[in-house]
This record gives C-alpha cells, sequence and structure tokens, in this order.
C-alpha cells in the first residue's frame, strides 16, 4: 500500500459506525481502495443491505478525505453489504443461514403475522437474501398474507423447494395441507414439524431468516428457542394495556431462555387503539423500541389480498413505518450479532 493510500486509510478510521461505535477501518468495512487522478475510490461494505445511513457515511467520509489528505480532491464510494453470521447456526444446523430473528406475539390479533410478512419483504427490497418460516403450524396464515394459498412445494433431492413471492422464500404447512381440514398435532409432533421447515427445505444461502411464531409462550416458541440459535426475537404488541401485559409475559419468556430481545414493535397504533403502550415496555424493559405501526385499513386489505402494504403503497404512512421497522431490525442484528462471541467477524466473511 502506498504512503498516501495508507493517509486515506488514517483518515477513514476517524470515520465511526454510528450504530456499532467503532471505525470503518478497524471493522474491515473499507475495501478495494485505489486511487486515480485525485479521486480516492473505495468500497465500504455495510453490515447489512438496509442500512438507511449511506449519505451519513458519504459525508463522514468526505469530510475526512477531501481537504484533509493532500492531492485528494473527490472520493468514490462503490456500495457492498455483508450481513454478519451467527457461528452457532452453522455449528448446529446443516444451513446456510447468516440470522435467524423470531417474531413473537404474547396474544392473537396482535398483527404478528402482517408484520413478520412485511418486514421480510422490506428487507428483501433493500436487497437482502429471506426466508420467512410460517411457524404457526396450526393455524398458517403467512400463504394468504403472500398471496400464496394455492400451490404445493416441489421436491428435489429429497427436499422441498420453498415458493417465493415478493423476493422472499416462504414455506409454511400451509402448502403441504388442505385448508379446509386442521392440521392436529400434540406437542412432540409439533416440534418435530417446526424442525422440518428448517432441515428438509433447500432454502439456499440466506442473510436473514424470519420466522413468525403463534402466539403466547406454549409449545412451539419453546421449540423453536431450544431448537434452533436464534438470533433475537421481535415483541409484537398492541398500544393497549392488556396486549402490552401479554407482551412483557413473552418478552420474559425469552429473556429466561437467554435469547437476544432485538425490541420491541408496536402495531395499530392510532386513535382507536390508542399510542405509547409499546413503548412504554420496551423503556420499562430497557429493550430497544423498534417502531410503531399506524392503524391503516389499507394493512388489512394487502394482508387479506396477499399483496403486502410495503409494496403495493411504499410511500403510505404504514409502508414508510415498515420500510423503517425493517431498517431499525437489521441495524439491531448487526449491533446484537457483532457484540456476541459467536458472531464469525466481518474481516474473515467471504
Amino acid at each position: 500500500m502506498s504512503d498516501l493510500q495508507d493517509q486515506i486509510m488514517r483518515a477513514l478510521s476517524t470515520v465511526i459506525e454510528p450504530e456499532l461505535h467503532r471505525d470503518i477501518v478497524s471493522l474491515n468495512m473499507v475495501r478495494d481502495l485505489h486511487i486515480e487522478g485525485q479521486t480516492a475510490f473505495f468500497t465500504l461494505v455495510l453490515t447489512t443491505p438496509a442500512c438507511p445511513l449511506k449519505d451519513v457515511f458519504q459525508r463522514l467520509c468526505h469530510e475526512a478525505i477531501v481537504g484533509k489528505v493532500p492531492n485528494i480532491t473527490a472520493i468514490q464510494i462503490k456500495w457492498d453489504a455483508q450481513v454478519p453470521t451467527d457461528r452457532r447456526i452453522h455449528g448446529r444446523l446443516d444451513v446456510p443461514m447468516r440470522s435467524i430473528i423470531a417474531v413473537a406475539s404474547g396474544k392473537g390479533g396482535v398483527g404478528k403475522s402482517t408484520v413478520s410478512t412485511n418486514l421480510a419483504v422490506a428487507l428483501a427490497e433493500a436487497g437482502a437474501r429471506v426466508g420467512l418460516i410460517d411457524g404457526d403450524i396450526l393455524n398458517p396464515n403467512i400463504p394468504q398474507m403472500t398471496g400464496l394459498s394455492v400451490g404445493h412445494p416441489a421436491v428435489e433431492d429429497g427436499k422441498m423447494i420453498p415458493l417465493e413471492a415478493y423476493g422472499v422464500k416462504i414455506m409454511s404447512t400451509g402448502f403441504l395441507t388442505t385448508p379446509d381440514k386442521p392440521l392436529i398435532l400434540r406437542g412432540p409432533m409439533l416440534h418435530g414439524a417446526i424442525r422440518q421447515l428448517f432441515t428438509d427445505v433447500e432454502w439456499g444461502d440466506l442473510d436473514y431468516m424470519i420466522v413468525d411464531l403463534p402466539p403466547g409462550t406454549g409449545d412451539a416458541p419453546l421449540s423453536l428457542a431450544q431448537s434452533f440459535p436464534l438470533t433475537g426475537v421481535i415483541v409484537v404488541t398492541q398500544p393497549q394495556e392488556v396486549a402490552v401485559a401479554d407482551a412483557l409475559r413473552s418478552i420474559a419468556m425469552f429473556e429466561t431462555l437467554n435469547v437476544p430481545i432485538l425490541g420491541v414493535v408496536e402495531n395499530m397504533t392510532g386513535d382507536f387503539f390508542g399510542q405509547g403502550g409499546g413503548e412504554k415496555l420496551a423503556q420499562d424493559r430497557g429493550v430497544p423500541f423498534l417502531g410503531r405501526i399506524p392503524l391503516d385499513a389499507e394493512v388489512r386489505k394487502g394482508g387479506d389480498s396477499g399483496r403486502p402494504i410495503v409494496v403495493v403503497e411504499p410511500d403510505n404512512p404504514a409502508g414508510l413505518a415498515f420500510q423503517t421497522l425493517a431498517q431499525n431490525t437489521a441495524a439491531r442484528i448487526s449491533v446484537v450479532m457483532l457484540q456476541s462471541s459467536d458472531v464469525i467477524p466481518l474481516n474473515i466473511i467471504g
């Protein structure tokens, strides 16, 4: 590396990643630095494709170099992303997933499946490779919410091929059963069914696996948390006190199981249900508040028709809220994983 390149790297080492509170050079986010004329070219590898801070990084890097490093009057940044890998997944599961995120709720009817669907689609639209498992084995809703109510997965080399919608790979027991016939399973069989959705499906390489859990603190959440190394859990609640009380029990369960709480989402915020209960829960419990989703009939219509609001009306307040949720979630995952001894560091990935 030339002396001028050394000077540029030293200048970039003053740029701090806002979420991780470390400089971008020590995080090995700066790659492929070269100089043409008076312009410095380099790639900045973000920890998630959903990062909302590109403009911030552009400004900070420009301020660190231009006018500070002799003979450099401009910079050109190429953007890339590399989601950190949870080492425990590769230690316990023969599946190429970088992270597993559960979406849970203390009670039914709070819009957890709606949040799971729109979160997965928003991450995929940002450029991430995303899978979505319908963990509500007995009452699957994801097929309808993604417009895949009709269809059965193909089987290749002994593994099911997930169906796809809106850039997300999806698997649900709803693809394997007849809609008008109930699926009746006892606890051990339920445990096996959840595991099969991971191990008997050809998922390919994924950045994020989103698992939509059934409500409550019963067999399915326990089976998932005890069987798979969860990177973290998102807890969905409505603003009113009864929903918040149930969400608190869900948080307590996952904390008991040593599953990181990525944060709380307050769904259906507005005049009807009120506002602020989810945010207060997060503050009281000392966990992040990931955002609130406004109560909007278009969200419900999108779920019924299999057309997620984040796709059909991205500029709608609810659509924007889901995009913000995806960004906040991705940032939180990066923080949790890079603070963990179980993460594969950026500098030895890929």
